[in-house]
């Protein structure tokens, strides 16, 4: 009996053992499930889900008087293209700001940040642009850049000729006209033309419309290419590093003057094809010994030909400028005189009888000026303006009468006087005495010639007799070919 019960209760504890292995088990299962589920990550919302958002908007703190203060509005952080920037959402109820941020987040994505600032954070937006029109460049080249009244003129009258040629806006005879009107109309047609209107295609075209002007005449291409080098190279000046550096407004791209080329340079060498003694003696005859106007128009006729001054220079050289003693004449910046560059100023020397030639003069005249004029210097004019006009067109009329056919024959004088300086001292001291900004300016216009150059071998020459052949006459000629005609048909 005893082995009996020995027996049931090791039965009953192997059974007791399977049952608690097969609840462990399941047990174990079960953790297993539970814990796989604990690890499973919580659902993520994608950006365009309200519920993505919702977890980036917070309360921006600022401190006051060492207290931290909390907004109740909400803002969010965006980070876009490379750049970050903070959004106030403008509102404390989360829904309404989660809303607002994915809006913002969207708007970045579909367009740019210039466009999502104006939106969304106008303080922290570039300042919109003003449509970019000739009328408004012009503005904001006149406010941002300190060009000379003139010289922002001679770039806009550049630039406007070539937006009217392109678009033909022809004013008429009218434009020339402010009186009437007229001007100021063709001016603002001009002014509204757009500037991402006017492409380089145009450009190129219109530069080649006004060279065929020209026609096969070698004498017009050179003088159209000389124009429109010049026109092209004023007009570019207005788009500049220098001038468009602070606009206000958007420039096109690419610019108006992109890869539109230049002509080749032209020759702009002189020669003289003046009788210099024949020309001063008749100025001596008939200006100097004149009355009135005459006397006036031969004191331009020596600071032109014996002193090489600009029109402008003399039209504002003041009896304050001559040294009389050293012969020389001072040219700088004066309350009339603005001269365009640093290197226009310097000494000027003279021969010792033209300082006595104007020393004379000056004892006989009260003005402060040295060509006498019964108008008075327009102070930072915006075009060129003389008070010595008339005296300028009755010498340029006499010069003409004097054989003097070129298209500036005031301004050949200056061109006369610089050609003798080289020729006699070569062209550094040429260029010194006619200010120029640059020797190169001066190479292009005068040849750099002391002397004659040649080899010298022609002195060689003639020491022996040479039997040179002798052509036969006309008329031997003629009979030759007759005679060898005849032969051909026989």
């Amino acid at each position: 009996m005893h082995l009996l019960y020995s027996l049931l209760g090791e039965l009953q504890s192997d059974m007791s053992g399977q049952k608690t292995s097969v609840q462990d088990q399941k047990s174990g299962g079960e953790v297993a499930e539970h814990s796989k589920a604990r690890r499973i990550p919580p659902k993520r919302h994608a950006k365009s889900d309200v519920r993505y958002w919702e977890g980036k908007i917070f309360h921006e703190a600022y401190t006051r008087d060492g207290d931290r203060v909390q907004m109740q509005d909400w803002s969010v952080r965006i980070q876009h293209g490379g750049r970050r920037e903070t959004f106030a959402l403008g509102t404390p109820n989360k829904a309404a700001a989660s809303a607002m941020a994915k809006e913002i987040f969207f708007a970045l994505k579909g367009g740019n940040w210039e466009e999502a600032l104006q939106r969304f954070k106008p303080s922290s937006a570039a300042p919109v642009k003003a449509v970019a029109t000739v009328g408004n460049l012009l503005r904001d080249v006149q406010g941002m850049v300190g060009l000379r009244p003139k010289t922002l003129n001679d770039y806009a009258k550049a630039l406007r000729k070539i937006v009217a040629d392109i678009f033909e806006i022809d004013g008429g005879r009218g434009k020339f006209n402010p009186h009437t009107g007229g001007w100021q109309k063709w001016v603002a047609q001009v002014d509204a033309v757009k500037l991402a209107d006017i492409t380089p295609e145009k450009v190129q075209r219109w530069k080649l419309g006004f060279l065929k002007q020209a026609g096969d005449d070698p004498v017009k291409q050179r003088r159209a290419k000389i124009s429109v080098n010049s026109l092209i190279r004023q007009a570019k000046s207005l788009f500049s590093k220098k001038a468009t550096l602070f606009l206000t407004i958007q420039l096109p791209t690419p610019l108006p003057f992109d890869g539109v080329a230049f002509e080749p340079r032209q020759t702009m060498r002189y020669h003289s094809t003046i009788d210099v003694p024949t020309l001063i003696k008749k100025a001596e005859e008939e200006l100097a010994n004149g009355v009135g106007e005459q006397q006036e128009q031969y004191k331009v006729f020596l600071l032109g030909l014996c002193a090489g001054l600009r029109r402008n220079e003399i039209d504002k050289l003041e009896w304050s400028a001559f040294d009389f003693q050293n012969h020389f004449i001072r040219i700088q910046n004066t309350e009339f005189l603005h001269l365009k560059t640093e290197e226009s100023c310097g000494e000027v020397e003279i021969d010792a009888e033209v300082a006595a030639i104007f020393s004379s003069m000056r004892d006989t005249t009260t003005g402060r000026f040295v060509v006498a004029s019964d108008r008075v210097p327009i102070l930072n004019a915006k075009y060129s303006t003389y008070r010595c006009m008339k005296i300028f067109e009755g010498l340029t009329d006499w010069l003409r009468k004097q054989g003097v056919t070129a298209q500036k024959p005031l301004h050949e004088l200056r061109k006369e006087f610089g050609a003798t300086l080289t020729n006699a001292h070569g062209i550094y001291a040429a260029s010194r005495a006619l200010r120029h900004s640059d020797i190169a300016i001066t190479t292009q216009h005068y040849a750099d010639k002391t002397r004659r150059a040649t080899t010298g071998f022609g002195k060689m020459l003639g020491s022996s007799k040479i039997a040179l052949p002798s052509n036969p006459p006309l008329e031997a000629r003629d009979s030759t070919r007759n005679t060898s005609a005849k032969n051909e048909k026989i």
